[in-house]
């Protein structure tokens, strides 16, 4: 299975308490359910309204990831 390595910004690395990680993932969905998982259901709630990239673009869920591959996590942006 494909090692991939899960970057979290903003909110999302807050929620988790690591901007990276790592995990083994088939595709897009399964390494994001893995994350859900992993860390607590703040997490969870970031990630439902966060923009999700896979190799620096917009991801499918259903892509198939490759070792190598980098997912990043993407919360919404308040201004001030």
């Amino acid at each position: 299975m494909p090692i991939v390595t899960i970057r979290l910004f903003a909110g999302a690395r807050e929620a988790a308490g690591v901007g990276v990680t790592q995990t083994e993932a088939s595709s897009v969905a399964d390494a994001l359910n893995w994350a859900k998982t992993h860390f607590d259901e703040g997490f969870s709630a970031v990630l439902a309204t966060s923009r999700v990239w896979l190799n620096g673009e917009p991801a499918d869920p259903v892509a198939q990831l490759s070792t190598g591959d980098e997912i990043a996590v993407l919360p919404p942006v308040s201004g001030g």
